[in-house]
């Protein structure tokens, strides 16, 4: 019998919330969780509209120092704990693992400190303590007291989804019975300034699939999974908030940073994840989708679903109005709205559409609507064509 993944434990925080539960309300108001950028100075930038979180963390996460992400990822991951593990601690912690997506790392404390360099001719070296992307994952894993593996998936936006993947997999073969995966990411310098230049941000805000958007909104933000096989779980008497019933990973093999036009790439990883899952198109209830907002991404993306699912297409939103894009992060937080979503039984709207773009034909879903929703899709893709779909089911009977 083919072992099963599920998930016990979820934690998040974006510009949407600090909890599952605050996320949940914005989600369900489709409220933006955007504000004028402030957190770092930018002469060319102050004041797009972006997802951020207030500058100090440390009275959240408990870490005396640590990089931005490192916070977050410490905030969400002791979320999932609590959640899953409520009065009690770890039964293996030996077989208890964590995998982060992350791809800013300590960039913003190391932007910091040569601004310190050049301008003060102060060599704060304690800055780049946190430099590496990999930090998160080491700091969540000394945090918790996590002696599995350690792991840390670096594929620009689809990283936290392709975190949740390799952490199934271990899963699976028996490498551990639970591991701690999602994604972090903040807001830097590097990446407002970079997104920025290749003119791919919407001064009024994200408006995914609509049919005047002009662009994507930066975000920051953590979560994580507490991911486990149904064993383990069984053992313990977890409560089981989804299944994780099929995952895939593919590339477009196409270009840098566009996506390929007819989405090839997001059709193969959307195949072969319902393939995974024995499922067939007409058995998934909704699809969030990655929807950046950018033109050529929403196209491709809708192109990819429409030729999969057909004329009639599940609910479709995009849920990147009301956290940013938040990078690494983003995969992680979508599955999580997927489960939201579910345990809800509820459709999240489509935050920042006015007129749907008639070369996107997909059922975009425009106010929050009450539907059964049991087994719900997550699209996350990343620079370089890296394409990534999972496929979450509720724990409920009537998913079967």
């Amino acid at each position: 019998m083919k072992r099963e993944v599920v998930v016990t434990g979820v934690g998040i925080i974006s510009a949407a919330g600090s909890s599952a539960a605050e996320t949940w309300q914005a989600l369900k108001a489709g409220k933006s969780g955007l504000s004028p950028f402030s957190l770092l100075p930018s002469a060319r930038y102050a004041g797009i509209p972006v997802g951020q979180l207030p500058a100090e963390l440390s009275s959240l996460s408990g870490l005396e120092r640590a990089s931005r992400p490192d916070h977050l990822a410490v905030i969400a991951a002791r979320q999932a704990f609590k959640q899953s593990f409520p009065g009690a601690g770890l039964p293996q912690p030996e077989k208890t693992g964590v995998i982060l997506g992350a791809c800013v790392g300590g960039m913003a404390e190391s932007e910091l400190f040569l601004q310190r360099l050049l301008l003060e001719g102060v060599q704060d070296t304690g800055l780049l303590r946190f430099h590496e992307c990999a930090s998160s994952a080491e700091a969540v894993a000394g945090n918790l007291g996590l002696f599995g593996p350690c792991e840390t998936i670096s594929t620009a936006c689809s990283s936290g989804s392709n975190a949740i993947c390799l952490a199934a997999d271990m899963i699976l073969s028996d490498e551990a019975d639970i591991m701690f995966a999602g994604g972090t990411d903040s807001l830097s310098r590097l990446t407002v300034n970079g997104f920025g230049s290749l003119l791919l941000i919407d001064p009024e805000g994200c408006r995914p699939f609509d049919e005047e958007r002009k662009g994507m909104s930066l975000g920051e933000g953590a979560a994580v999974l507490v991911m486990e096989s149904g064993e383990s779980a069984g053992r313990r008497n977890a409560r089981v908030l989804a299944r994780l019933s099929g995952w895939a990973n593919t590339c477009d093999a196409y270009h840098a940073t566009a996506p390929a036009p007819e989405g090839d790439g997001i059709q193969r990883a959307i195949r072969g994840a319902l393939r995974n899952a024995g499922l067939s198109p007409e058995d998934i209830h909704y699809i969030n989708a990655h929807g950046t907002a950018t033109v050529e991404n929403d196209r491709a993306e809708a192109a990819a679903i429409r030729s999969v699912f057909g004329e009639h297409t599940p609910p479709v939103s995009s849920t990147k109005r009301v956290f940013g894009h938040t990078f690494a992060a983003a995969g992680a937080i979508e599955a999580i709205v997927c489960i939201l979503a579910m345990e809800n039984q509820a459709i999240p709207p489509n935050a920042g559409l006015h007129r749907p773009d008639p070369a996107c034909p997909v059922r975009i879903q425009r106010s929050l609507e009450s539907a059964d929703i049991y087994r719900a899709m997550s699209l996350s893709l990343g620079f370089g064509g890296n394409n990534n779909c999972l496929i979450l089911e509720s724990p409920g009977k009537n998913s079967e």
